[in-house]
């Protein structure tokens, strides 16, 4: 009995396919899955990342494109649900998100969590507008789909956090006291997992944020975790970029730098409700993040620097 109780076990799990799944962000959602007894497949580029997500525990992992139908013919193939975030800034983002879209459905899939962006309807904001079809797609398919759109995340602090330790400051290209709505991408993450295990967001397009924070609300938690006074400063747009060391085109820059732009003059607006609703909790506050950063044993690494 005790077999045949273990194999309907095994037969229950859903088979999810993360795409991407050695990304910064992508990577966050493997573990949420595990813990809800998915069995996690993993869409890659490479050897070396397929080795990188073979140590992150996925059972199975395919090697393609997201330009190759081919590729994502097979590895939709048998899935249960589908989780993907498209790569930034990229010229095609918006054909590689409908083609996986389109694969998903071609082969059975149930289920689809799209990682997309807060306010995808700014369509002064390329990068935003890029998501469009890609929801789009997903609105006019048969897949129980899920839109997560996350606010600025909060582990670009953390990418930071080496330079903030060593100079004591913390600058981004917009003035200090304009609040951005921001979100701890572990909370997306786990938003995507619910989804793609259980029913009760099906069919949901979701705005994912924190709440607002100006850079004086980060330097103050900051400050407060280390004890000491950290500067919030404001570098010109190609100050920051050389100190980021982005590994973008000129033309993922210029969009990137419309994005500071419209943050300048007006912000980035979001608030924790849906969030909150779809956790079942309150949502991880910027305090908890900056305290955690704060807490590891080298302060001059973090754990996205790392998977850089």
């Amino acid at each position: 009995m005790k077999f045949a109780k273990d194999t309907l076990m095994v037969l229950n799990q859903p088979k999810i396919l993360v795409v991407g799944a050695t990304g910064k962000f992508a990577r966050w959602v493997i573990p949420e899955l595990m813990r809800r007894d998915a069995v996690v497949h993993a869409l890659v580029r490479n050897d070396a990342r397929a080795a990188v997500a073979r140590s992150l525990g996925v059972a199975e992992v395919f090697i393609g494109d997201l330009r190759n139908t081919d590729s994502l013919a097979e590895a939709t193939r048998g899935m249960d649900g589908v989780f993907y975030i498209g790569p930034a800034f990229t010229p095609d983002e918006a054909a590689m998100g409908i083609a996986i879209v389109e694969a998903a459905e071609r082969n059975g899939v149930k289920k689809f969590a799209f990682s997309s962006v807060i306010q995808p309807t700014n369509t002064r904001l390329k990068n935003h507008a890029s998501k469009i079809p890609v929801e789009e797609a997903l609105y006019s398919s048969r897949l129980e789909y899920t839109i997560l759109q996350p606010a600025n995340f909060m582990q670009n602090i953390g990418i930071a956090w080496p330079s903030i330790i060593l100079h004591g400051r913390f600058g981004e290209p917009f003035p200090k006291d304009i609040k951005i709505a921001r979100v701890d991408y572990r909370d997306v993450a786990e938003v995507a997992a619910i989804a793609l295990t259980e029913d009760k967001l099906a069919f949901a397009t979701l705005e994912l944020a924190a709440g607002m924070f100006s850079r004086k609300d980060v330097v103050a938690a900051i400050s407060a975790e280390l004890g000491r006074p950290i500067e919030a400063f404001e570098p010109s747009f190609s100050e920051w970029v050389q100190s980021a060391r982005l590994p973008y085109s000129e033309q993922q820059m210029h969009l990137l730098s419309k994005i500071h732009e419209h943050y300048r003059n007006y912000g980035l607006g979001g608030n924790s409700l849906s969030l909150t609703a779809a956790l079942g909790r309150e949502p991880r506050s910027l305090r908890d993040y900056i305290r955690e950063l704060a807490r590891q044993k080298d302060p001059l690494t973090t754990h996205l620097a790392k998977d850089s």
